[in-house]
């Protein structure tokens, strides 16, 4: 074949055209593939992100326009310096955010002056503070209703306002604004694989899972645009906007760009596509790592190449083939110059095929039909371990085969030769010449010389161990995991039984040494009495052992309708003992004790126990004056609203947003599973349970009790 590229060099020139076509036709079909893929997978991500942004806003979307019209809104807007009225209105605003989850409520008069807040008792309180220049108090005071982002002016913390108008026969009488977080999305971002982030009208990042990227743009920000965000107060006291250190790249084939850039301080490639959001004027981007794109081009690549090179390898063999037909067709009088020239072109075309040969990454082996090895390339050599000198002439069984599957490698040995071998290749374990085992893929197929005569079988072996290797270790790490959930599980069931239980027999304990005492001194009657009071603790840790069962299946659940009043009662002669015995004070505010609401008496009551017995805990180290608690129970707009406060040092800010989750705990002996199982339990009776640190010190949690019609 040199010969013929040497006489006929456009050959040479197709050839390794057309070669170089198909590799890199592969290589661009593969990366096309993918990257539609993560094309297809972008374009769901997004509608997932768009769906999840639309949800957060709708879900908060009715707060202004249903606080707007509350009696006690109006009449504050036209009697401003109604003090009591103004008191209503800030409790009705805190409710309304505790119940909803909003990062503020707030309503403002015509002149722009904050009247009520949800957080009037706060230091950084909005009642008295002007909101006149926010875009949000203009566009409602003209009728609109106001949508904006930023930096709180007063509390310094981002949110989305939205405003609506509160009307009156005359017109606009004022405005109800409330402010919603975006936190908890943009660190769920942070946490995310990939960078999402949201742009304003002005192409400023206001919210990004990178948070170097906050607050620049895709192109500089002008001069006016920049002097509106900063004559609103938009981003605090910001007035540059840096540019994104994005090089960016349009494609014509599909939406999106391809995005260059650095996150994390390191280089990173992203296809990336954006999605403008009309109803909120801003502009979401989300984007998809190109790491497997560039794998798939590689792979490909590396195929095309061992293909090109198996295909130049038979294309030689047809040539060499058609070259000796017509050598033995010429006249006789040539015969020794075409015999030279033959041996030539045989010695060139084998070392030509030597070469490609042993550059094979896959091991190759021939044998002739009685299983002797006729040849091994250099691949199949590293593989087992031995050189050819080792292996040219063996008959079965090879030194490779592993002593363990002798019958089998044999057996499979024999298929070949007898050409039973599938198709598809098997998979066989051999034994490196150091002793490491090497797990394989065999593909065979009959070797057939020029003439067509079938001279041998030729195999292709593939090492697959690492591939085994991981897939063990994944299906080991699997088994890991499924075993550490069940022990979680058991673990955290065994907890909670722990938990509950320890008061009732912590009360069985006490009434059983009175009632020794009581024996030893010959008392029946408050002998008796205190064997009542074993008999009904005993029953009572039967009662919390059925409704733990019930909390795991709620079919079991026994609920009934109760009055407020001797649920609450019951609870507090249950730890009047305790209280007086650590000198705690526990007063009862019941406004409406015949309140219904339908539920199991003993959870309820367990829950009760379990806030008041961590109210004496947070009490016991203050002076005598302050080893107060208050139980107390009002009728609520949604229900019947249940807190116990205390006079205790509060809890840490820090530990506030987890203090309801399980095995959390600031006790050094605690199981920090309490307060998580007494939501659980308000949860499952269709309540909601909350707490906040009091202005003058203590704690106080609550929840609210749908109220029986």
């Amino acid at each position: 074949m040199p010969s013929l590229f040497k006489r006929h060099p456009w050959r040479g020139v197709l050839a390794a055209a057309t070669a170089l076509a198909l590799i890199f036709g592969a290589g661009h079909f593969a990366e096309q593939r993918e990257l539609q893929a993560k094309m297809d997978a972008l374009q769901q991500a997004t509608a997932a992100h768009v769906l999840g942004l639309r949800g957060l806003v709708e879900k908060h979307d009715f707060l202004p326009h249903a606080a707007a019209r509350h009696p006690d809104v109006r009449e504050l807007l036209e009697a401003p310096r109604d003090a009591g009225l103004q008191a209503r209105v800030n409790a009705y605003f805190a409710d309304l955010q505790t119940t909803t989850g909003a990062a503020a409520l707030f309503l403002i008069d015509r002149e722009g002056l904050t009247l009520a807040a949800s957080n009037w008792n706060l230091p950084s309180s909005f009642v008295g503070e002007s909101y006149r220049q926010r875009p949000y108090f203009k566009d409602a005071v003209e009728g609109r209703r106001g949508l904006f982002y930023g930096v709180g002016l007063t509390t310094g913390q981002p949110g989305l306002f939205i405003a609506e108008p509160v009307r009156a026969a005359g017109g606009v009488m004022g405005v109800m604004v409330a402010k919603i977080s975006l936190e908890p999305l943009e660190r769920s971002w942070r946490h995310g694989a990939n960078p999402v982030l949201l742009r304003d009208s002005r192409g400023v990042v206001f919210l990004s899972g990178v948070p170097e990227w906050v607050y620049h743009g895709v192109e500089p920000v002008s001069a006016a645009d920049a002097a509106w965000i900063a004559d609103h107060g938009q981003y605090g006291q910001r007035r540059q906007f840096g540019v994104l250190p994005w090089t960016i790249r349009l494609r014509d084939d599909m939406p999106g760009f391809m995005l260059a850039t650095s996150a994390g301080g390191r280089a990173q490639e992203y296809l990336a596509l954006d999605t403008p959001l009309p109803g909120l004027g801003w502009t979401l981007t989300v984007t998809e790592g190109m790491r497997e794109v560039r794998a798939a081009r590689r792979l490909a690549l590396a195929l095309g190449t061992l293909a090109t090179a198996l295909l130049l390898l038979g294309v030689l063999y047809w040539r060499l083939r058609e070259r000796r037909y017509a050598e033995q067709r010429s006249a006789q009088r040539d015969l020794e110059q075409r015999v030279e020239e033959r041996t030539r072109d045989l010695q060139q075309a084998n070392a030509f095929r030597k070469a490609m040969e042993d550059s094979l990454l896959v091991g190759m082996r021939a044998r002739d039909p009685e299983g002797k090895i006729i040849y091994v390339n250099p691949a199949f050599c590293a593989m087992v371990g031995y050189d050819a000198g080792e292996l040219l002439g063996c008959r079965p069984p090879y030194p490779y085969w592993h002593p363990d599957d002798l019958e089998k490698q044999a057996r499979e040995s024999d298929d070949a030769l007898q050409g039973r071998a599938a198709p598809h290749g098997f998979e066989s374990r051999i034994r490196h010449k150091d002793g490491h085992d090497v797990i394989t893929m065999v593909y065979t197929a009959p070797l057939i010389d020029a003439d067509g005569v079938h001279r041998g079988w030729m195999s292709s072996i593939v090492d697959i161990t690492a591939q085994k290797l991981a897939e063990a270790r994944q299906r080991d790490q699997e088994l890991r995991l499924q075993r550490s959930a069940r022990l979680a599980s058991a673990g955290e069931m065994a907890s909670t039984l722990a938990h509950e239980l320890n008061q009732p027999l912590m009360a069985l304990s006490n009434f059983a040494l009175a009632a020794r005492a009581l024996a030893m001194r010959g008392d029946p009657a408050m002998l008796a009495g205190a064997l009542d009071d074993i008999v009904e603790q005993s029953r009572r840790a039967s009662e919390i052992v059925k409704r733990v069962r019930a909390m795991i299946n709620p079919q079991r659940a026994d609920y009934a309708t109760l009055a407020v009043g001797a649920v609450i009662g019951h609870a507090a002669t249950l730890l009047k003992p305790e209280l007086e015995r650590n000198g705690v004070g526990l007063r009862l505010e019941v406004n409406d004790p015949d309140l219904r609401v339908r539920g199991d008496q003993v959870l309820l009551e367990q829950v009760l126990a379990n806030l008041v017995h961590n109210a004496a805990q947070a009490v016991q180290d203050q002076p005598r004056r302050r080893r107060n608690i208050v139980l107390a129970a009002r009728r609520a707009t949604q229900g019947v609203h249940i807190a116990v406060s205390d006079q205790g040092p509060g809890i840490a800010s820090d530990q506030l947003e987890q203090i309801f989750a399980p095995f959390f705990t600031t006790k050094p002996d605690g199981l920090g599973l309490g307060l998580n199982i007494c939501r659980t339990i308000v949860e499952a009776h269709g309540g909601s349970m909350t707490v906040v640190n009091e202005a003058d010190g203590g704690a106080t949690f609550s929840f609210i009790l749908p109220i029986v019609p």
